[in-house]
């Protein structure tokens, strides 16, 4: 019962910033999870704000695409 709403809030996070911030949101799960390769100019878009320890949902998201991709 104590998870619930961490998991809802870290839903509610990932998804205002997949809707409010499309392209700098995907490019930022693309470049930690490295599949993004490393330039100045797609760096430009990443956001380190999105990297929040309560954003358990972003860090999933990254690291399911690390171990699969």
């Amino acid at each position: 019962m104590t998870i619930l709403p961490l998991m809802l809030r870290s839903l509610v996070r990932l998804l205002t910033s997949l809707m409010a911030q499309p392209t700098a949101s995907v490019s930022t799960l693309l470049y930690y999870s490295d599949l993004l390769p490393r330039n100045l100019n797609l760096e430009r878009l990443v956001r380190t704000e999105f990297l929040d320890r309560e954003n358990y949902l972003f860090h999933f998201l990254i690291n399911i695409m690390r171990c699969f991709w």
